[in-house]
Order: C-alpha cells, then structure tokens, then sequence
C-alpha cells in the first residue's frame, strides 16, 4: 500500500512537468526577390567559385594556417571528448580496488574490549594494531529507466555536430574574408597605377602652363592651379600607399604568417559580372553552417529538457564488488577464507524538497526557448542577408557599366581637351577640370569594381558557399 502510495506521489508530481514549448513559428519564404530561380552557387567549392589561381592559392593557405581555424577544430576535440564521456555514463562501470591500511581500536572502547578476548587465528588474539588489505574489483551500473542518461547523450551529441557546423561556419567566413581582403588589394594595387599615371599627367600639364606663362599665354594663377591639382593627386597617391599596406597586412594576418609582400598578377577586367544563382530560400536553411548550428543547438536544449525531467523519477542502481581481504597479505591466497563479496541495489527517488530539481527543469526550459528564438533569428537574418546580397549584386553590376560609360565619355572629353589646349583655343581651368574628371572616372570605375567583387564574395558566403 505504501509502495503505491509513493508511485502516485511520483507519478502526479511529474505529470506537471511539460517539455512541449514553441514560440511563433515564421513561414519560410517561396522564392527570393527580383530573383530568376537557379541553381545556388552555394553548391560550388570555393575553388570552383573564384577562378583567380592566386587568390584560390591564398584561400588554401589560410585554410592551413589560420589560428582561428585551429581554435574551432580544437573545440570539435573538445565536444568529441564530451561524447565519450556520456557514451560511457551509460554503461556499467568496473574499476580495480587495491587498499591497504591499519587500525587501532581503543581498550576501553566495544572493539577494543571484543578484540581483547577474540582469537583472530587459533590461538591468537585480534592485534592492537589491526591490518587491512583489500584486492578485488567494484562494478555499478546506473539503470536509464527513464532516459535521463541517454538525453545527455543526446544533447552532448547534439552539441559535438553543432561545434562541426560551427568550424565550418569560420571556414566559410575565413574564405570570404580572405577573397574580400585579396580584392581590396588588388583594387588598392590598381588606384596605386592610376594615381602614378595621373601624377604623370599633371605634371606634363603643368610644364606646359609653366611655358605658355613665359611666353605671356597664360597668368601665375593658372600655374598655382596646376601646383595645387599635383599636390591633391600626389597626397591622396601617399594616402592609398598606407591603405595598400594595411590591406596587405590583414591578409597575411588571415593567411596566418608574418607581414611580407604580396604582388597581385593580372589586369583587372572591368567586366559586368552574370547573375548569380540562389536557389531557393529553403536551400539556405540546409546550406548555411550558422543555421545548421542553430538547429543542433535547439535539438540539445529539448534533449537537455527531457534530461531534467526524467531527474524526477527514482534513480536505480545496481552495485557488486568481488574480492580478498585479510589482516595479513599472507592470508589473501587462502581461499575462500579471504573471500568477499556484494551484490547491493538502490532507488532513490526525490520526495520532499524538490527546488533544485525544478529549477533545473525551469532553466532548461528557458533554455530551449532560448535555442527557439536563436533559431529564428539566425533564419531571418539569413533571409535579410540574401536578400540584400541579391540587391547589391544587381546594383553592383548597373555601377560598373555606368562607372564604364562615365569613363569612355571622360577619356574623350580629355582628349578634345587637350588639342584644344595645345592649340590655344582652351583654358586651362578647363584642362585642369577634365583631368580632375578623368582621375574621379578612374577612381570611381575601381572602387565600382571592387564592390561589385565583393558584392559577389558576400552573396556566395550568405546563400552558405565556401565551407565544402
């Protein structure tokens, strides 16, 4: 009757205790956007995606020696580990017990009195001074009835996958940082060689004022003009030679080695890149290493619940222990004298004074809210993120065939310019403003290609390319 009583007492405290929690759940969107449907590009390696052999050579050796790499792959060691451990909760346990010791026993104690008039062997008393020496093995086995151990197991499962996705996701970031890095430099390297030719320019034109001002064509003030165009050109030449280091000192930084040179090879071709494809917006929930993660880190927290439930229900063990003892080693052969065992087991089931139990169940809920929301968060800004890519590389395109257009007019107007200079029939202050519009054209047709290269690393690494 008693027995019952406690199963019922057990059974309605736990009753309470709902591991069903959600929050609003968002539809996943049908298609992207202004988007044509095609294959994702996050389907392609990263070899196969950026066709430059030496940035591809640069990406390969930060993926070598990368220190950020190195941390993450250290933390999925640290997350195996954690799955032995609870593989190894679940099964029985044996260990080797070796002990040896003494005891002493006061006369005027009950032992003491006993081991006075007791004869351990025949003929002799217990000694005062008692030994004690212990060989055999001990075994216990925790019972998982209610499936506390293994929901352990499965959230530290769980948790292992998730630190894989999360290596991952820093693979996929180093690769867009180093092709970001790498096109930084190489549009740097490029303003570097306009600004020279420009210099070039001006101070030609220059010269040229300098002689139409001794023959009286033109004043000092068309000369100061000049002066002051070269100095703009040649500050802003020093200003991108410390931009050029610094970028070339971030991607070694990413490549994991000292600063050293790094001379990109090649023109750039100011093309207008095709459209990319981006599948569909499910694509991105299997692709993305970030929500993959996340998803991982959902599924341990609802193991993690189950766990803390399941720590209500009564607890049984299992425990043996076979051996010898004696008080002297010399009688630990002598069998089965010296023979010992035990075969002992237990419930143990929480009663009265449950809070910290409940408070764990009550963090393990919050908990799984948590991954819920984290969850979520992590595939609307992954949503937002493509999105917003899509547009960029789209705008990034309609720029650079602008910033082309704009250009070819400059170099024109530059050359009309110039013959009309030369003959006399042109000011300086409109040679002066043609070549401040051809050095702006050129800048600007640069950094135009430089984020339409980067607009296309961005979306490549968001649709959840770059980890393969």
């Amino acid at each position: 009757m008693r027995s019952a009583w406690l199963w019922v007492v057990l059974v309605s405290g736990c009753a309470s205790l709902n591991t069903n929690v959600s929050i609003k759940e968002h539809p996943t969107p049908a298609t992207w956007q202004g988007a044509a449907p095609a294959p994702s590009i996050a389907a392609l390696s990263w070899k196969e995606y950026f066709a430059d052999p030496q940035l591809t050579a640069l990406i390969s050796e930060a993926l070598t020696n990368n220190p950020d790499l190195g941390i993450a792959l250290q933390r999925i060691e640290q997350a195996r580990a954690g799955v032995k451990r609870s593989t190894g909760a679940l099964l029985p346990r044996l260990d080797l017990a070796l002990g040896s010791g003494v005891r002493r026993y006061g006369l005027y104690t009950m032992d003491g009195a006993g081991n006075a008039t007791t004869d351990i062997t025949p003929g002799q008393v217990v000694p005062v001074n008692l030994g004690d020496f212990l060989a055999g093995f001990q075994a216990s086995w925790e019972i998982d009835l209610w499936g506390k151990l293994r929901n352990q197991k499965e959230a530290t499962v769980a948790r292992y996958l998730a630190s894989v996705e999360g290596s991952h996701l820093v693979i996929t970031s180093l690769v867009a940082d180093v092709a970001t890095a790498w096109f930084d430099l190489r549009a740097l390297d490029r303003l570097e060689v306009l600004l020279r030719e420009a210099i070039d320019r001006q101070r030609e034109a220059m010269e040229i004022v300098q002689l139409q001002k001794a023959a009286g064509r033109a004043t000092e003030l068309a000369v100061q003009q000049f002066e002051v165009q070269l100095a703009e050109t040649k500050a802003l030449a020093v200003i991108t030679s410390q931009q050029r280091v610094e970028a070339q000192s971030r991607l070694n930084l990413l490549l994991g080695r000292p600063p050293r040179a790094i001379a990109p090879s090649g023109a750039i071709a100011f093309e207008v890149e095709a459209p990319v494809g981006a599948g569909v917006p499910a694509d991105v929930l299997r692709a993305r290493p970030d929500i993959r993660a996340a998803e991982l880190e959902l599924k341990a927290a609802g193991a993690d619940l189950e766990s803390a439930r399941a720590a209500f229900f009564p607890n049984i063990t299992l425990g043996a222990s076979l051996g010898v003892q004696a008080f002297n080693p010399v009688f630990l052969a002598r069998l089965p004298e010296s023979l010992i065992y035990s075969v002992v087991g237990g419930l143990v089931a929480p009663l009265l004074n449950r809070s910290g139990l409940e408070a764990e169940f009550d963090g393990a809920k919050a908990l799984k809210l948590e991954a819920l929301h984290a969850y979520q968060r992590v595939a609307l800004t992954a949503y937002a993120e493509v999105e917003n890519g899509l547009s960029d590389v789209t705008t990034t395109s309609s720029l650079v065939a602008l910033r082309q257009q704009q250009q070819r007019t400059v170099e024109r107007s530059i050359e009309t310019a110039d013959t009309l200079f030369r003959a006399g029939k042109a000011s300086s202050l409109e040679v002066l403003f043609a070549q401040q519009s051809r050095l702006r054209a050129d800048v600007e047709l640069v950094e135009a290609w430089r984020r339409q290269r980067i607009a296309r690393v961005t979306i490549y690494k968001v649709l959840g390319g770059g980890w393969q």
